[in-house]
């Protein structure tokens, strides 16, 4: 008897080391193995292929006036880290359903407004979708974020066919209701006929009166950013 009581005992411990081992594992596993990688960040190289970027001659000024609008491809979303037992995890959610308008004159951006459908933005968990969707920015009440240009914005030089070009804006940004002023980098591009821009807008979830997740098991840092890519023809 005593020496099933020992067999026993080492089993129970095995058990017990096992569990606990697997506890820790866990989010290491989930992380390199089952969860999405996160997007990439919105950057524009060089060798952008959407662009025809022709012999590369200098664009006319007075042809890239006009208005343009967010068409197909073109994405927004989030970037966050969290931490999940202990192992850091970034997550990023996407949505294509962007609308608005860009506005320029010459080598001159004069005004833009666009929206994101929120409640259609996804990651690869649905439990986080929920969440995100019902009780973050309660999407049932705002359904949508927006951000708006209040200082227009001049190049210095016209633009090669497909250079990218890199701009300081500032705007509001509009996410749950709430309205803030915001200054960020972002690049453009453009062949003439469409453009494409990108950037990531750093954000502090309070100061939208958004309250960060703290479970226990996971932890969503309080900062974080909203992320675009916009690909435009003319309106």
């Amino acid at each position: 008897m005593r020496h099933r009581a020992k067999v026993a005992v080492i089993v129970a411990a095995c058990v017990v080391v096992v569990g606990t081992g697997a506890a820790f594992a866990a989010p290491v596993i989930y992380r390199s193995f089952i969860a999405a990688p996160p997007a990439k960040v919105p950057s524009l190289g060089v060798d952008d292929s959407t662009l025809d970027t022709g012999s590369g001659e200098t664009l006319d000024p007075a042809a890239l006036s006009g208005t343009w609008v967010p068409s197909d491809g073109s994405e927004a979303g989030y970037r966050v880290d969290e931490v999940l037992n202990g192992t850091p995890v970034t997550v990023t959610g996407r949505t294509e359903k962007v609308s608005g308008t860009v506005r320029t004159e010459g080598l001159q951006l004069t005004a833009a407004r666009l929206e994101v459908d929120v409640a259609s933005i996804a990651t690869d968990n649905g439990s986080r979708d929920s969440y995100f969707r019902d009780n973050a920015l309660r999407t049932n009440e705002h359904p949508t974020a927006t951000f708006e240009l209040t200082e227009p914005v001049s190049a210095s030089s016209a633009p090669k066919a497909g250079a990218a070009v890199e701009q300081k804006l500032a705007g509001r940004l509009t996410i749950a209701g709430v309205t803030r002023d915001v200054t960020f980098s972002a690049q453009a591009s453009t062949d003439g006929t469409t453009a494409r821009v990108v950037g990531r807008i750093p954000i502090t979830f309070a100061d939208f009166g958004v309250q960060a997740p703290d479970l226990g098991f996971v932890k969503v840092e309080p900062s974080g950013y909203v992320e675009f890519d916009l690909k435009l023809v003319r309106e």
